[in-house]
């Protein structure tokens, strides 16, 4: 007999046989009940568009609204592109540009999205089911039951039947693409062979290497061995088509051990006691060469992992690009200030076109 505290009262010691015995096992012993049965799946809950016909006209409108949204908004990205040109190198109207487009490709991105999600989720069959798995290759009935599948996939989505939202989704996705077709025309100067506007820059004989973006010369005592320097020519900054002439005119300049450097006979004198200068455009896709290893003398592409081996004239030793960097010549003038000797004798970037 046990004694509650609380109530004053006597109470029977609860043991092991009296749990066995209510409960038909002993103590600790797991109970699996027979009469446990599977609950199936809940009660299906109908959407408001399945018993609402109104509710289901205005999901209608509000799909092949959004697509409509789609294509408005692709033909505002190209009206923009149209609208401000940015070919006169106008700060203002280069952001107009960006900020248009960027607009109208969003609206059209998100009118074929939300478009879609909202089709899918209020008009198209709502109905459960569960696929059991299956051989890859299934039996001759198997295919012909999958047509059967397909076609009622398309009865179930409304894709046949509902020709407003269908054609609405077909002119969205063909105006999609427009925005970027017409931005490829922005990629190269209209008119103009680009392998012979890359094979210019505004280096010239005499031209000061000067930092990027200070333009403050640079000596050739200040260039220590190990040491990389983001390079443009003097004057650049006070171009107006800067830009447009440092995406080309870029160098990267380093300076090594003279011993180090695998100089061939026809670039004997285009470095300075080690100090070389090359090209900072990737031959790749025209991406900033912006890695130098201290270590091993390689220059890295970060975009496409395009290396480049300075001791040997910047060869390609591993990556995408299929030429060598272009080098500057370089010399030092009578204040021993790094001056370039010339332009490059190479088309600078890309060399996906070809060459004589």
């Amino acid at each position: 007999m046990a004694h509650d505290e609380v109530s004053g009262t006597h109470s029977a010691a609860s043991d092991s046989s009296a749990v066995e015995t209510s409960r038909g096992a002993s103590t600790g012993t797991a109970v699996i009940a027979s009469d446990v049965v599977n609950p199936g799946e809940p009660p299906h809950r109908h959407r408001v568009t399945d018993i609402d016909p109104k509710a289901e006209k205005r999901a209608q409108r509000s799909v092949y609204t959004l697509f409509y949204l789609s294509i408005a908004g692709s033909i505002f990205a190209v009206a923009a592109y149209m609208a401000f040109p940015i070919e006169d190198g106008d700060q203002a109207a280069l952001r107009l540009n960006t900020l248009f487009i960027g607009v109208g490709v969003a609206l059209a991105l998100f009118g074929i999205g939300l478009g879609a999600v909202h089709w899918g989720k209020a008009l198209m069959h709502d109905k459960e089911g569960i696929d059991l798995r299956h051989p890859v290759r299934g039996s001759e009935e198997t295919i012909a039951r999958s047509v059967e599948i397909f076609d009622e996939a398309d009865r179930e989505s409304g894709f046949g039947r509902r020709t407003l939202i269908r054609n609405s989704l077909i002119g969205a996705l063909v105006a999609f693409p427009l925005p970027g077709i017409v931005l490829f025309r922005g990629l190269a100067p209209q008119d103009e062979d680009p392998a012979q506007l890359l094979s210019h820059t505004v280096w010239k004989k005499g031209a000061r290497l000067t930092l990027d973006p200070s333009g403050i010369p640079v000596k050739a005592s200040d260039v220590t061995i190990g040491s990389v320097f983001h390079i443009i020519p003097e004057g650049l900054n006070d171009l107006e088509d800067r830009l447009e002439q440092k995406a080309k005119a870029a160098v990267l300049l380093m300076r090594l051990n003279p011993a180090d450097l695998n100089i061939s006979p026809e670039r004997k004198g285009w470095s300075y006691d080690g100090i070389v200068a090359y090209s900072k455009i990737c031959t790749h896709v025209g991406c900033p060469v912006a890695l130098f290893e201290q270590q091993t003398h390689h220059l890295l592409c970060p975009c496409h992992q395009s290396t480049f081996d300075v001791e040997n004239e910047c060869q390609v030793i591993f990556g995408p690009a299929k030429r060598p960097l272009p080098q500057l010549p370089i010399a030092v003038d009578s204040e021993g200030y790094l001056v370039a000797q010339s332009d490059f004798h190479e088309p600078v970037g890309p060399s996906f076109w070809e060459r004589s």
